[in-house]
């Protein structure tokens, strides 16, 4: 639904993107992760409109993104909803009319019948039945969220963009917040891309994700192919992979538990069938979507890493020999 390809950006002297090329499919949540000053949010930005690129394409559902046909551009934001980490509200309205907002600025009737049905929906589907008529400063961090949210549905968008919508919330409020937004993709079948420098946003929700280093694109994939197996040493350092601290004696494998295998008993296996001794120097495991993924680093005699290797493979596990 969303390619893009070969995208630069720069402001003044300073290049931001440097070439960036993504696909984002249908109904997917895609997740876009790094550090701050990777290019996230500016890419984001490009995305909707909001900001222009240098050169390359960006085309969201067959429709190429120009900034200077400002017609064409217009319909297609219409078709995005957005949400921020500072929720964007207006303190002088309440829950009904924030939310309502985008109908007004589109001459649509907020206090219609089908309006007024279309509002209270989403106001139940965001939890917030009895705060219809409150105002913003009465609302905590997460509901305020939840409003922002509702707001950016309110003109059926079949595109959500989130630039690090849960970064000013604290870890039980983000995993609500988490939820509503899978509940709004599985169940409204939106596609929802999410820009964050918050490991366990995509850990919790996304089926893909780009990592962005110095506006290039370093790696893409499953969440739990890029956290639980870096493969280039920016995300290694990202992740502050906490392995560094091993045996300098023996021999440091280090064993990958996702995908074909992810589910064997296989290290009391391997000590039964090899006759081997070994140590268990680090280990980590981590949530992704209900599923628990991980890895951990066994330490072996010189003599015993070949065989212990060997296994390995016929068993289908992914590992590496640690420096």
């Amino acid at each position: 639904m969303i390619t893009i390809s070969n995208v630069q950006k720069s402001f003044q002297d300073l290049k931001v993107l440097k070439g960036v090329s993504l696909q984002i499919e249908d109904r997917e949540i895609y997740g876009i992760i790094g550090q701050s000053g990777a290019g996230k949010s500016t890419l984001l930005r490009c995305i909707n409109g909001l900001e222009a690129y240098d050169s390359g394409e960006i085309i969201v559902d067959g429709t190429l993104v120009r900034t200077n046909d400002k017609a064409s551009l217009r319909l297609l934001q219409k078709r995005m909803g957005m949400i921020f980490q500072n929720f964007n509200l207006l303190e002088r309205l309440d829950v009904y009319d924030n939310i309502a907002l985008p109908m007004k600025f589109w001459g649509i009737n907020p206090r219609s019948p089908e309006s007024r049905s279309k509002i209270t929906d989403l106001i139940h589907l965001v939890g917030l039945d009895d705060k219809i008529h409150v105002k913003p400063r009465e609302l905590s961090g997460g509901q305020k969220q939840r409003v922002a949210i509702a707001r950016a549905l309110v003109l059926d968008p079949p595109f959500l963009l989130c630039d690090e919508a849960t970064s000013a919330l604290d870890p039980e409020i983000t995993k609500g917040i988490l939820s509503l937004l899978q509940k709004i993709n599985r169940e409204m079948g939106i596609t929802v891309i999410v820009v964050t420098h918050q490991m366990e946003v995509v850990k919790q929700i996304c089926g893909k994700v780009a990592f962005l280093s110095d506006g290039r694109v370093l790696s893409e994939g499953k969440p739990e192919e890029l956290f639980i197996k870096p493969s280039v040493p920016e995300i290694k350092s990202f992740l502050r992979d906490g392995s560094e601290l091993l045996p300098e004696t023996g021999v440091n494998i280090q064993l990958f538990f996702f995908g074909p295998g992810a589910e064997q008993p296989i290290v009391t296996q391997m000590a039964r069938e090899l006759g081997k001794d070994f140590s268990i120097s680090w280990a980590k495991l981590e949530d992704f979507r209900e599923n628990v993924y991980g890895s951990l680093v066994l330490n072996v005699q010189p003599e015993d890493a070949e065989s212990v290797c060997a296994f390995l493979d016929r068993k289908r596990i992914y590992w590496e020999v640690l420096d």
